[in-house]
C-alpha cells in the first residue's frame, strides 16, 4: 500500500473516531443532528479556548471527559 493511501485511512479513522465522541456525548441527539448549531458550538468551544479562559476550560473539559471515559 502506498505512504499516502496510509496516511489516509489513518486520517480517515482519525475523523471517525472524532464524530463518535460527538455521538457518545450525546450531541446529535440532543442538537436533532443540526450540524449548523454542532458547528457553532464546536466554534463557541474553540472561541472559549483561545480566550483568557482557555486554561480554566481546558482543565474542567478533561477533566469531566477523563471522569467520564472512566465511568464507562
Amino acid at each position: 500500500m502506498r505512504t499516502w493511501q496510509v496516511e489516509r485511512r489513518k486520517r480517515t479513522r482519525h475523523l471517525i473516531e472524532l464524530g463518535g465522541l460527538l455521538v457518545k456525548a450525546g450531541v446529535v441527539d440532543l442538537t436533532g443532528d443540526d450540524r449548523a448549531m454542532i458547528y457553532g458550538a464546536l466554534l463557541w468551544m474553540a472561541d472559549k479556548l483561545q480566550s483568557d479562559q482557555g486554561e480554566h476550560a481546558r482543565s474542567l473539559w478533561a477533566m469531566k471527559g477523563k471522569q467520564a471515559f472512566d465511568d464507562g
